[in-house]
């Protein structure tokens, strides 16, 4: 059986909470950064060929209406870079990391070391 990175996000967010070594709570939080980081180069792949030929115009109004703010003087890249983003956010995968990361933080496991 193949397991999809939405799967394995998902898998690893469910595990996490029963995770009382900081060690292994790392590990698990690295994991998921790294299948977040692989998910959201796939979506933005995915959306820079839905949006191929749409002029910076149409994609400053999407992004607009999704509430960010930002205007066609913008990098073409940058704008298809937002729209990924804000649809990949949305995601189970990208929700269920977020969730992970939060619950890792406020067991004070964080993937930034403290200076």
């Amino acid at each position: 059986m193949v397991t999809t990175t939405t799967q394995r996000l998902l898998d690893l967010t469910a595990m996490a909470p029963a995770s009382h070594d900081e060690d292994l709570l790392l590990k698990l939080l690295e994991e998921a950064n790294a299948l977040y980081q692989q998910g959201f180069e796939s979506h933005r792949g995915v959306v820079a060929r839905r949006v191929d030929g749409t002029s910076p115009e149409v994609l400053v109004a999407a992004l607009q209406a999704a509430g960010l703010p930002c205007d066609a003087s913008q990098d073409r890249d940058e704008l298809i870079l937002l729209l990924a983003l804000t649809e990949w956010e949305m995601t189970p995968a990208a929700l269920a990391y977020t969730e992970m990361a939060e619950d890792a933080a406020r067991r004070g496991v964080c993937m930034i070391p403290e200076l």
